[in-house]
């Protein structure tokens, strides 16, 4: 099943996409795709749902964020063994994790801004995860049947902002637009393993990542649960899992986004996203 927002910014409706990629309109359902919406009981009641009897959208225009009400927005960083090698860094003996801003959460094709004072515009593409259900101190089968499920987010860094400007990471990881997230969530029993799934970011045509979550060292499961241990969680929290390789920063000669180029990315199962760098205001 997958469930999605479409309108304009702060406007947007839920929806679903049925299995011929019509627009349904859920809002006689649900009020929103947000923590209440993904409780396995409610998902439940939609899943039951002939989705021909809901009212078909003719054209849905813009897609907003997939899931709205996030609570919490954490990254998981060096989670791929490609990715930490092209950095030269070592796999982490446990996961390294920061906050992203919920402020930077946008639409899956919404512009990317340029700060002001950024000169090191950066790429990732990732797999998120949104939980359903309350999670404290859980085992990983807990934790697995409390991811509601999967989407495609583009974790946008700055790293000059993140790695010369002293401190923690989220000086480069929360700038507005910096979490497109969407196109739509794909509910955890229709992707089955995640950690099978083929990734890619091209930049203006050009292939930059060209991976999967094989290479995805501590899994969406063992994340949840790891990260229970240290705060719990609620319905509408989000955690994105880490990048492959191939970033701008880990190429030679290491490669950065600028004003007018064309992001595109995509997971297996989940849907792509498209989004032009613009210059902030």
């Amino acid at each position: 099943m997958k469930l999605l927002r479409y309108g304009n910014a702060a406007g947007e409706r839920p929806g679903l996409l049925d299995a011929g990629g019509t627009v349904r309109d859920l809002s006689g359902v649900v009020r929103d795709i947000d923590g209440a919406a993904l409780a396995p009981d409610v998902l439940d009641r939609i899943r039951a749902i002939d989705p021909e009897s809901l009212p078909a959208v003719a054209d849905p225009g813009r897609l907003g964020p997939c899931v709205t009400g996030v609570g919490k927005f954490i990254c998981i960083g060096l989670n791929y063994s490609d990715h930490a090698a092209e950095t030269g860094a070592t796999v982490p003996e446990e996961p390294i994790a920061f906050m992203k801003a919920t402020s930077a959460i946008c639409g899956p094709n919404d512009p990317i801004i340029k700060p002001r004072g950024s000169t090191k515009l950066d790429w990732e593409v990732e797999l998120a995860f949104v939980v359903g259900s309350h999670v404290s101190y859980a085992d990983e089968d807990t934790a697995r049947a409390a991811i509601a499920g999967y989407f495609v987010c583009h974790d946008v860094s700055e790293r000059a902002f993140q790695i010369e400007r002293q401190g923690q990471w989220m000086k480069g990881k929360g700038c507005d637009s910096f979490g497109p997230i969407g196109p739509w969530m794909v509910t955890a029993d229709e992707v089955g393993d995640p950690g099978q799934l083929a990734m890619w970011l091209d930049v203006n045509g050009q292939r930059r990542q060209d991976g999967s979550t094989r290479t995805m060292v501590y899994k969406p499961a063992f994340l949840l649960s790891y990260m229970s241990q240290f705060m719990s969680f609620q319905p509408g929290d989000i955690i994105t899992t880490g990048t492959p390789a191939g970033v701008g920063m880990g190429l030679n000669p290491q490669v950065f986004l600028d004003v007018g180029d064309v992001v595109e990315l995509g997971i297996e199962k989940l849907g792509t996203q498209r989004q032009v760098v613009v210059a902030a205001a």
